[in-house]
């Protein structure tokens, strides 16, 4: 009997170290500018972007797919490296100086003071997975003018393909999503140009 003992004592403790929780540690994501364009050297157009306006269940850290039947799925280890409206509007303002080659196309919370003669103002209605395996950006926009006058907004929308592929270390859909919603932004932002 003891030495019946004497060999479980053993497999009690590995099995211990064997059966503890894994961390999963969380991915984190960055909309990036998929826009090709020239060198930014000009000073003109000096345009600002706002942060855009978004729908309350897109305003939280965890990226957020709707279901088909109308349910939201928060995905708690797929998280946003810096808030989605500032996100957005880095991007945006990235593409645009691509696009005009102007070095005057920022975030507004890059002017030290109010340098810019419009402001791109974006109002998101949706921007997520749909259930057929796409993406949309659902959107209206405007380029205010600061010195008067006032524009109307401009509705847009977009439906781009996610492209399912692997990718290194990340959930193969939430990149193939980031990719999306990257070409997206670049749809956007080459209507955006066409006014400014």
């Amino acid at each position: 009997m003891k030495t019946y003992l004497l060999l479980l004592i053993p497999l009690c403790f590995s099995g211990c170290t064997l059966l503890k929780p894994v961390e999963d540690d969380p991915v984190r994501h960055l909309l990036e500018s998929s826009v090709s364009g020239k060198t930014a050297t000009g000073s003109a157009p000096a345009v600002a972007i706002a942060r855009p306006s978004l729908p309350p269940y897109l305003e939280r850290v965890e990226l957020v797919t709707r279901t088909g039947d109308g349910r939201l799925q928060v995905h708690e280890k797929e998280l946003w490296s810096e808030p989605l409206d500032a996100g957005i509007a880095r991007v945006i303002a990235d593409n645009l100086r691509r696009l005009t080659g102007s070095t005057n196309v920022q975030p507004t919370a890059n002017f030290i003071t109010r340098d810019y003669t419009d402001l791109v103002e974006i109002r998101i209605e949706r921007f997520d997975p749909l259930p057929d395996g796409s993406l949309v950006l659902e959107c209206t926009w405007k380029v205010q003018p600061i010195n008067g006058g006032d524009a109307s907004p401009k509705p847009f929308k977009t439906i781009v393909p996610i492209q399912a592929g692997k990718a290194e270390g990340l959930n193969v859909g939430m990149s193939g999503r980031i990719v999306a919603m990257n070409e997206a932004l670049a749809r956007l932002s080459r209507t955006i140009s066409k006014s400014l």
